[in-house]
């Protein structure tokens, strides 16, 4: 039977506990355990999908078609194993079904109440699939004192009664803030969110400090003494240089060491690929810079798994990348992009910022400045070439309005495998997006086919229009290349523009499938072609 580790956040929110989660379960894989992560979000959305980016950072993709939260990326990052639909639920996904099940007499006339009809549907959720595993970690998100995570907590609650000590623990994320007047590290935030999680019937075995400074032995053994938790147990988490530095550090903290103790795993944990992952990072040997032209560059949350794909690609050819953040509407555009060494247009959705990544796209082009198009940076680099290379100056996406040229417009039908999947103008917009892993078949002797070394890949998508093959003739006559096609030949995925020495735009999200030890091709090539001759 799998061992079950709940993390849940006190204090304040933003404090890691995804990082911590991703980076326990990869500590945990070097001891050869089978870990599986999963997040609990307590908003009422179904799923993050129609969430706005600057709300909730970036909508994270499963290869299953699943929109979930960010975290999920770190889980896969840190893990180097895909999440899946079954990994991530909302109090909207869980109260959908329960009401759904009450609608159809499932529950045969009882009165359906929050317990224990929404805390059973919980607990399913957490125990499924674990038969394969041997631990699983779930993330509550928000923080403790947040009243939709009630039910989440009396579930974790149930369930800890159910599965007994030796066979879960429950790890609290907190914050030691620092106050500079007093010169000293403060406590007792710490122990007040101790004392409401004791409220609700659980106590915590594990508590992870998340501070910006230093945090003294004294402050340690005050923490175990009032919110009893055994001293060792009280693990320091100070802010790391790189997010990948976590996993030593909380290593060198003790943390596998007490998660080990109290499940009673000996084996003994293997580092050396996240050692020399590391001495990788801290080894470069060249600098280039990267200019990322979007719409959300005020959090960087919004691209969270595009940041970390290049600085996957950086470790991978032991460059530093510099990433210069650029708002799309920024006066000052392309002053700023002509100090780059490439240049990125990721995804986004709507009419905002549009001219200022087509005027970069333009000037990637014309310069031979390396450039990567994301999802509607691939759109924006046809509608570009349709522009400024084939002469038609009204060329748009229906996305932004009506237009005499549709060069892109949305998507009414697809294969998804053996099946037709067909959208309508009108259906809810948590359902209209082409979502997870489809085929991709790539032309030989392409740069795309370089890059990838193969014909066959599959990449992760989320979008819901699509560019259209009227133009496709008149583009590839004047240098573009359609190079990757899905396998149907209907809907164009990688454009490239001959013979600028790397001009590439892919509609799937390459990103979402980049990881610390097996960086994406589209993003090493990048980073190369940024390098000076």
């Amino acid at each position: 039977m799998a061992k079950f580790i709940f993390t849940t956040g006190g204090v304040s929110s933003s404090l890691g506990k995804g990082l911590a989660c991703a980076a326990l379960g990869a500590i945990l894989q070097t001891r050869g355990l089978k870990v599986r992560l999963r997040k609990l979000d307590p908003y009422l959305n179904v799923d993050p999908g129609t969430m706005n980016p600057y709300q909730h950072g970036e909508v994270f993709v499963t290869s299953d078609g699943a929109e979930a939260d960010l975290d999920l990326g770190h889980y896969e990052r840190f893990t180097n194993q895909d999440a899946t639909q079954f990994d991530s639920v909302t109090s909207g996904k869980i109260y959908s079904a329960v009401i759904a099940k009450e609608r159809k007499g499932d529950y045969l006339g009882a009165t359906v109440q929050v317990i224990p009809h929404i805390t059973d549907a919980i607990k399913e959720f957490i125990k499924n699939g674990s038969e394969d595993v041997d631990i699983i970690i779930c993330e509550v998100g928000g923080t403790v004192g947040d009243i939709e995570a009630l039910p989440f907590f009396e579930a974790i609650r149930q369930l800890r009664n159910e599965l007994g000590n030796k066979n879960s623990l429950l790890m609290h994320v907190t914050l030691l803030p620092y106050l500079a007047a007093a010169g000293e590290l403060k406590t007792k935030p710490t122990q007040h969110s101790v004392q409401a999680l004791q409220t609700l019937g659980l106590r915590p075995d594990i508590l992870l400090c998340r501070s910006e400074h230093e945090i003294p032995e004294d402050a340690k053994q005050k923490l175990a003494l009032f919110c009893n938790v055994n001293s060792e147990n009280v693990i320091r988490a100070q802010d790391a240089g790189n997010i990948y530095e976590i996993p030593l550090i909380y290593h060198n903290e003790g943390l596998d060491a007490a998660v080990a103790k109290a499940f009673d795993i000996v084996t003994e944990p293997k580092l050396k690929p996240w050692e020399e992952l590391i001495n990788k990072l801290n080894s470069p040997r060249a600098k280039i810079r990267i200019g990322i032209v979007g719409k959300y560059v005020q959090l960087k949350d919004a691209y969270k798994s595009l940041d970390q794909a290049i600085t996957h690609a950086g470790i991978a050819e032991q460059v530093e990348v510099e990433k210069l953040w650029i708002d799309a509407e920024d006066e000052g555009l392309l002053a700023k992009i002509q100090s780059v060494d490439g240049i990125i247009i990721p995804g986004g959705f709507g009419e905002r910022g549009i001219e200022g990544k087509i005027q970069t796209i333009n000037y990637a082009r014309k310069n031979n400045v390396p450039m990567l198009g994301i999802c509607l940076g691939m759109q924006l680099s046809v509608i570009e070439g349709c522009r400024n290379v084939l002469g038609k100056k009204d060329a748009s996406s229906t996305e932004f309005g009506p237009t005499n040229t549709p060069v892109v417009a949305l998507m009414t039908e697809w294969m998804s495998g053996e099946q037709k999947e067909i959208r309508g103008v009108s259906d809810d917009m948590g359902g209209t997006m082409r979502l997870g892993s489809f085929g991709c078949t790539l032309k030989d002797g392409t740069l795309a086919f370089n890059l990838y070394g193969n014909t066959q890949i599959s990449e992760r998508h989320r979008h819901r229009y699509e560019v259209n093959l009227q133009y496709k003739q008149a583009l590839e006559d004047k240098g573009y290349v359609f190079s990757g096609m899905s396998p149907d030949g209907l809907l164009p995925e990688i454009v490239e523009y001959h013979p600028h020495p790397f001009f590439i735009a892919s509609q799937f999200h390459p990103e979402l499938k980049s990881r610390p030890f097996s960086p994406h091709p589209l993003f090493t090539g990048l980073v190369r072609a940024c390098l000076p001759m």
